[in-house]
């Protein structure tokens, strides 16, 4: 499925509701798992619950349950999460309810993940009163019916979704003082199994202490369950809170943590509550490798069999080695391929490809995976310096001429199965450039028996090109964001399509009782996983179904007869509450829509696209759930309030999950030169708002490019301008004030390929910390992340927001620039400059621009806050220069007599794309004599870390 039609809800929706009338909201109780009588509570030594402390305050009017510390402005009454897991098909709600404690208006964001891939079914929400409902339109109808509701003046929110591993969905309301507001989000999920087990994510970051904090998930599996695990994924913080319940083919887990347990620590008032609650289980297995369930005519086939030899691989790892995977993402490539190779078995072969603008083979024939050609492939992978561009088109064409080479040669063994693995971090640059040529010159190599795999890393990847090149060729993409571990990510790539065990896996069924069947993925079956089959049947002819269906593979003889033994399930699922008794229908529609938006990316004609399409949107209408091709109408009951959500246009990140809090922000935290936008702001996170529209101011020190520095000296009204010529993924102090605790440092990175014999260098990622405010904020190319204490809040640069507290303000101009002020004094302005993608040297980078002001203590330091308190200079003897219209001069500062050339350097601030001309005198040898010491005693170890002084 394309990565820009996902089906997460990313909803931004501002309501300023001036009504104050308080209303009452039913909190759904989640009843108790008494009925099954059958669970054995595991553990009981180590899975008690603590018991709440003698902590004593005001509660809530009319409402119980333990009374917490202190009553903020805005109260979290309750936060409750409720998964039921029927045979793999897994159903979510979350609700929270909030109240507004304060007499002045307050801004509450709900903000939740959600897993990728999940369908959101329904949303409500009680907002004062006023209750908004959701219904699924027809893409283009439900943007019909919000371009009405602005037209007339009504209320209206542009909600647009995008994705990350968790997908988000947010929205923001504005609630009068003592109102209440109530979120209600649902979503449904296929649980995949992976490496021997299902796993069930619920992620869980509330934002604050609650008075009622509950999750409940229940399983059910006629199958039976063979174990069930939760791992501790807080570091200990709530051990004993989880409460576990196993039956033999029932499960509930409880997390029920009390205020006291919620809080960081005994007299903390920030929660722990900040992550994922993890529960992995897996079914029991007989002989027979696969469960047959058939319900309410519908049909689920579960195919996972067990005690089966590993097929032998062929397998060509292509890696990209291009300029842009230099640094840490090259290092964590080679840690994990070092891993993989010792993987590999010594009936495998293999060998390595890596490219470039050029394509290199480790060797040109598939080899044994004998220790010695392992280690020597370890040591040519070490050696392996990321530098150029990137021609994906030939490095694929190489590994599949290798393969179809060893083939036709008749060196494969016959039972194996041959894989190609590439690892790449952006589009190609070099060579074939067009991604659909691409795609049909792999179509037409490759061989039906080679798998293609893809693992894209980073945010400039185009993934969606990357599934639709492993899709069309019998494999699956991954992908891993810049800020996640590659070399853990990788590994767990590989695991999942390393250990093969049947080779085009064929079912069997009866045509005349089975229709619309459709499976979740390639037909090769690989140990740890499952391929889940579903379909429609005849309900008469039941024992038809149940005794013909067989699987067969090519790599073996074995008839694995796959029977049912589910003439119980109805009764089974009748008797317990909390059983889906839709769940072979749902997963039928969820495996039909999936591999239906995978078949329309690869529609060979147009017409077979429009046919494709309506079948989608018509599923998608029938079970009520947000796909690429629909959207979701959020209105009140009158109808003169609405919102909408539909689908992304890109793949790219934004925020985490989670709740925030706060006031409305006056126009006094706002710089003098920047003019606040008349749409309120919340405090914290509000993301969607209007950016601040800033006018820069006369002068400004700033660093651009390669990177240039342009320091404005205030008593001199003189422009001062070198350059730092340095190396990628060195990390230069701009600003260190250990007195006022204020941190600004820039890590460099270097364009695709050398020009000239040089490398051009510029900054991908700036770090600033506040640390008298406890606050982090790291903008990248990709990403603007806001960390204070264990709160982490992300927003790419597709978005326009604003966050931060009273002291702090962040505002995000939407692919444009990030404003940051501390204390309504200091501000620091970032822009960015986006290239075209496909340019054969340059890359996305980022200027700073800081006031030169007297601000900092006298302590401030690095490449510009040395400059904050004013040296003297002299500049005399001005005379042509070996350039024309480039005069030279004598500059005397701090003890120096320096020659300098009069230059033009840019102002990008407002014209960002051709920029303005800065005249300025410009000091040679990377700034020697201007600057105190040398450049490279500027060079710090961490994005925070203060300058040391020598």
């Amino acid at each position: 499925m394309s990565s820009k039609m996902q089906r997460s809800v990313y909803l931004l929706i501002w309501l300023f509701l001036l009504e104050a009338q308080a209303f009452e909201i039913p909190i759904n109780g989640y009843s108790e798992f008494a009925e099954y009588s059958d669970l054995v509570e595991l553990a009981p030594d180590k899975l008690p619950f603590v018991q709440e402390n003698g902590r004593h305050q005001r509660s809530l009017p009319e409402e119980s349950g333990e009374e917490m510390d202190t009553v903020d402005p805005v109260t979290l009454y309750s936060y409750k999460v409720q998964s039921t897991i029927t045979s793999r098909m897994a159903t979510t709600t979350i609700q929270s309810k909030l109240v507004n404690n304060s007499p002045l208006p307050q801004s509450v964001v709900f903000d939740v993940q959600i897993p990728k891939g999940a369908f959101i079914s329904n949303f409500t929400m009680t907002v004062n009163g006023m209750t908004f409902t959701s219904s699924i339109k027809e893409k283009t109808v439900g943007r019909a019916l919000y371009s009405q509701a602005r037209a007339k003046g009504k209320t209206a929110g542009w909600v647009r979704s995008r994705t990350l591993d968790m997908e988000n969905f947010n929205t923001e309301v504005n609630i009068p003082p003592g109102a209440k507001v109530q979120f209600e989000l649902h979503y449904q999920e296929v649980k995949w199994r992976k490496l021997g087990s299902y796993e069930h994510k619920i992620h869980l970051q509330p934002g604050k202490l609650a008075k009622h904090l509950e999750v409940n998930v229940w399983i059910i599996e006629p199958q039976g369950m063979r174990f069930l695990h939760v791992p501790d994924t807080f570091e200990g913080h709530f051990q004993g809170v989880p409460v576990i319940s196993k039956g033999q083919q029932k499960a509930h887990v409880s997390f029920k943590p009390t205020v006291a347990q919620q809080r960081k620590c005994p007299n903390c008032t920030e929660t722990a509550v900040n992550g994922e609650l993890v529960v992995m289980y897996d079914v029991n297995r007989e002989e027979k490798a696969g469960e047959l369930e058939v319900f309410n005519g519908y049909f689920v086939h579960f195919f996972a069999p067990e005690n089966l030899d590993p097929i032998p691989k062929n397998i060509l790892f292509v890696i990209d080695v291009s300029g842009s995977m230099w640094g840490i993402k090259m290092k964590q490539t080679v840690e994990a391929m070092k891993t993989i190779l010792d993987d590999l078995r010594t009936d495998d072969q293999f060998s390595v490809v890596d490219f470039n603008h050029n394509v290199r083979t480790w060797r040109n024939d598939l080899v044994s995976a004998t220790k010695t050609q392992i280690a020597d492939a370890k040591r040519y992978i070490e050696k392996i310096q990321p530098s150029g561009g990137t021609n994906i088109n030939e490095a694929l064409l190489r590994a599949i001429f290798i393969l179809n080479e060893a083939s036709n040669m008749g060196l494969l063994n016959p039972d194996s199965v041959s894989l190609i693995i590439l690892v790449s971090d952006g589009d190609p640059t070099v060579g074939e450039l067009k991604l659909s040529k691409i795609q049909k010159n792999v179509k037409q190599s490759i061989q039906d028996n080679i798998s293609l795999f893809s693992l894209g890393i980073g945010f400039d990847v185009d993934y969606d090109f990357l599934k639709r090149l492993s899709n069309e060729n019998r494999g699956i993409a991954q992908r891993i964001y810049g800020n996640q571990d590659t070399s853990a990510q990788l590994k767990k790539f590989y695991n999942q399509v390393s250990t093969p065990l049947l080779r085009n896996v064929q079912f069997n069924y009866p045509q005349a009782s089975v229709t619309d069947v459709t499976q979740n993925n390639f037909h090769n079956y690989f140990g740890g996983s499952e391929i889940v089959v579903a379909g429609k049947f005849d309900p008469s002819k039941l024992a038809e179904v149940q005794s013909i269906i067989t699987a067969t593979s090519a790599n073996t003889e074995l008839v694995l007869e796959t029977l049912s033994q589910m003439d119980d399930l109805e009764e089974f699922l009748s008797k317990d509450k909390h059983a889906d008794p839709d769940f072979t229908k749902k997963l039928w529609a969820y495996l039909t829509i999936n591999q239906l938006l995978a078949e329309r990316s690869l529609a060979p004609t147009a017409a077979i696209k429009r046919k494709i399409t309506k079948t989608i949107l018509q599923m998608s209408l029938d079970h009520h759930i947000v796909t690429p091709l629909t959207s979701m109408v959020i209105e009140n009951d009158a109808g003169d309030e609405r919102m909408l959500a539909d689908s992304p246009p890109q793949d790219h990140s934004c925020c985490s999950g989670a709740l925030y809090y706060g006031t409305k922000v006056a126009s006094g935290p706002i710089p003098s030169w920047a003019n606040p936008s008349p749409t309120p702001m919340s405090a914290m996170l509000a993301v969607g708002a209007k950016p601040l529209e800033s006018t820069p101011p006369t002068h400004l020190n700033q660093v651009e490019n390669d990177p240039h520095f342009i320091i404005y000296l205030p008593k001199s009204k003189r422009n001062i301008c070198f350059n730092i010529d340095s190396e990628p993924g060195k990390i230069l102090s701009l600003v260190s004030d250990p007195e006022s605790g204020i941190v600004v440092n820039g890590q460099l990175i270097g364009a695709k390929r050398a020009e000239n014999g040089k490398l051009s260098t510029y900054f991908g990622k700036l770090g600033f910390y506040f640390q008298k405010e406890g606050m982090k904020i790291e903008i990248s190319t990709e990403t603007i992340t806001l960390s204070s204490g264990s709160s982490t809040s992300r927003l790419s640069w597709s978005d326009t927001a604003h966050l931060g507290n009273s002291r702090v303000l962040i505002s995000v101009k939407k692919e444009k620039s990030v404003t940051l002020t501390l204390n309504k004094e200091l501000f620091f302005s970032v822009l960015l400059h986006r290239v075209w993608r496909k340019h054969p040297v340059n890359v996305d980078f980022l200027g700073i621009y800081a006031p030169p002001i007297d601000k900092f203590s006298p302590r401030v330091h690095g490449l510009l806050g040395q400059f904050m308190q004013e040296p003297a200079i002299h500049i005399f003897n001005e005379r042509p220069g070996k350039e024309p219209g480039k005069p030279e001069a004598s500059m005397e500062v701090k003890g120096h007599k320096l020659t300098v050339t009069r230059g033009l350097q840019k102002d990008y601030r407002t014209d960002i794309v051709f920029g303005t001309d800065v005249p300025c005198w410009f000091v040679h040898n990377s700034g020697k004599g201007f600057i105190d010491g040398h450049y490279k005693d500027y060079f710090v170890p961490q994005l925070y870390s203060f300058l040391k002084r020598p």
